[in-house]
């Protein structure tokens, strides 16, 4: 049996990423620099729409809100209306782009729920597809994303557009 090679550029990053880092991605992303670079994707009043650096699926999106909290308790309800806004216009797009057969959508409250980053709050979008899932996470711990992360940005930020 030969020993094969998967490629995965995006890894290292993602492990030097570990790291501790200073701000808040939700806050300073939407803020500096270029949207495309950031893979801020939308930003309304009380809403921001990022894609996931290190995502579980092709399409993982991020959904937070621009003020900087932690818990739903801590919006107005202004706030909330708007989240919940970009989060049903994020699904939509995600639905009309990308054709998944589910969509997983989920909020971790506090580290230990599970939260990366538990300072703010936002809701992971994971589009799902029949047989999306094989033998590599488990077997080889590794993920294999069909399609570049630039080209998911590019095709779903033309729906914001």
């Amino acid at each position: 049996m030969s020993r094969q090679v998967l490629w995965a550029p995006w890894r290292m990053s993602y492990v030097e990423a570990a790291k501790p880092r200073e701000g808040c991605i939700f806050c300073d992303l939407p803020a500096s620099g270029d949207p495309r670079e950031n893979l801020v994707l939308h930003v309304e009043e009380h809403a921001v729409v990022m894609l996931n650096r290190y995502p579980y699926n092709s399409g993982h999106l991020m959904v937070s809100p621009r003020r900087h909290a932690a818990d739903p308790a801590e919006l107005a309800p202004a706030e909330w209306i708007g989240l919940m806004d970009a989060l049903r216009r994020a699904l939509a797009v995600l639905r009309e782009a990308l054709r998944p057969d589910g969509v997983n959508v989920g909020a971790n409250l506090g580290a230990v729920a599970g939260a990366g980053i538990a300072a703010h709050l936002h809701w992971h979008l994971v589009p799902r597809w029949s047989g999306d899932t094989n033998f590599m996470p488990i077997i080889a711990e590794v993920k294999v994303l069909p399609q570049h992360l630039l080209a998911t940005y590019d095709l779903l930020k033309q729906r914001y557009d």
